[in-house]
């Protein structure tokens, strides 16, 4: 059986998923990324490889995230691409009418249009993590709530209180300010949700034609407060695929199945990639005025791969 292995190495979360020709997904895999993207992928690998039968030959690798030129050298990808495109072709393999996609991770948030299928807009957030996973797993904690909770809770407030959103330095102070004024914690808790959601809007959607369908993606959308706080600024339904959690990994798998129906050989270094022994070095080049820094990964001791140069002088091994 050909399977295909999608990789999204993200700032906080990796996701990898393997999918049939079928767009069945054999088996997948959402875990932490804590700081270690490449031992967190060779992890990965061990444990995806014991969730496959013997039948399963991996035919094609894709990679996204933001780690992914790491994650490229430790796999062996065939084809290396954004989020933006990833989470378009996961989406609209899916759900083949969607407008516009929401998705929010750990530390970024995205929207992408889409029309007949096409990318013709989107836009990410700034270097500001208001509103996204890492910040909603934080007040989580601090209010000592699992994150599992948080949406329920939001749902059976009487009334929301408003939070300001904007910064999430104010949208926690404001936070300790209302329940220090006896504001029920469902009430600040959906407060919260709906200014995460009209700084969404403020800010990644400004200026964007949003219709529906729209799809909601990243872990974020585990949230049904957050959810629900969307389909009221936006004023029609809000649909969270099933696997909302590994869609950029579902969208790397896609087009890892598309490249192998036009190539014969795959660049995967198959599943004992887990045991190479990795390091990543980087050295400032000074060429020129952009004093360029520029990343080199080894493996058992050899340079495997380069990148960072502007002029691409340090692109050749």
């Amino acid at each position: 059986m050909n399977g295909y292995l999608g990789v999204d190495v993200g700032s906080v979360s990796t996701k990898l998923v393997v999918v049939d020709d079928c767009l069945n997904i054999l088996a997948s895999i959402y875990t932490s990324t804590a700081g270690k993207p490449i031992e967190t992928v060779q992890e990965c690998l061990k444990r995806i490889k014991g969730d496959l039968t013997d039948e399963v030959e991996i035919c094609g690798v894709g990679v996204t995230g933001s780690g992914r030129e790491v994650a490229s050298v430790v796999v062996g990808a065939d084809v290396v691409k954004n989020e933006i495109t990833a989470h378009a072709i996961a989406a609209s393999n899916i759900i083949p009418e969607v407008n516009t996609i929401i998705e929010i991770g750990g530390q970024d948030s995205k929207i992408i249009i889409l029309r007949d299928g096409i990318v013709v807009d989107f836009a990410m957030n700034t270097v500001c993590a208001a509103g996204t996973g890492s910040f909603l797993d934080h007040q989580a904690a601090r209010l000592g709530i699992p994150i599992e909770d948080f949406g329920a809770l939001a749902l059976k407030c009487e009334g929301p209180v408003r939070i300001a959103g904007r910064c999430s330095v104010f949208a926690e102070s404001d936070m300790i300010h209302k329940q220090q004024l006896g504001h029920p914690i469902e009430s600040i808790i959906a407060g919260l949700c709906e200014a995460l959601v009209r700084n969404y809007l403020n800010n990644v959607g400004k200026g964007k034609d949003i219709k529906p369908p729209v799809v909601f993606q990243g872990g974020v959308a585990a949230n049904i407060g957050i959810r629900a706080a969307f389909e009221q600024a936006l004023g029609f339904e809000v649909t969270v695929p099933e696997n909302f959690m590994v869609m950029g990994a579902i969208g790397s798998a896609l087009l890892a199945r598309d490249h192998a129906r036009k190539h014969d050989k795959t660049r995967f270094k198959g599943f004992d990639a887990s045991k190479f022994n990795y390091r990543a070095r980087s050295f400032e080049c000074k060429s020129c005025s952009n004093l360029c820094e520029v990343i080199q990964i080894f493996q058992d001791g050899e340079l495997v791969a380069r990148w960072g140069g502007r002029c691409g002088r340090w692109d050749t091994l």
